[in-house]
């Protein structure tokens, strides 16, 4: 489903000091990897810094990494890339396909569901 231009993102930064502040002063949040679906980029115990704000203005686009909510089992959290966007949602993939449960399965993500995007590791 990924388009021939869109590559995953090989890597994601460390946390600065700029990131550490915004998430003492609450406008980033913590969220740790349980999971192996964000392999080889994401390990499952590592940290991320979430920008719960980015989307107010903006929807997502294709490339950014998420946090969102299943939109099959309420509560619980995803991070996942952005393959592709349209009216209705997000079409939200894992990086390793054979680990992950994705849009693949459970289809769009509606624009609700998004709890914001991956900034950097943390710390």
């Amino acid at each position: 489903m990924t388009s021939p231009s869109l590559q995953p993102p090989p890597q994601l930064r460390h946390s600065q000091l700029t990131d550490v502040v915004l998430w003492l002063l609450r406008q980033r949040r913590r969220f740790r990897i349980v999971g192996a679906s964000m392999l080889p980029l994401l390990e499952p115990g590592t940290e991320v810094l979430i920008d719960p704000f980015a989307y107010r203005r903006q929807r997502p686009q294709p490339g950014d990494l998420v946090v969102a909510y299943h939109p099959r089992q309420p509560g619980l959290r995803l991070i996942k890339w952005v393959v592709y966007v349209d009216e209705d949602g997000c079409f939200l993939q894992g990086l390793n396909a054979a680990e992950s449960t994705d849009s693949r399965e459970f289809g769009r993500v509606p624009w609700v569901n998004i709890v914001g995007r991956v900034g950097c590791r943390f710390p």
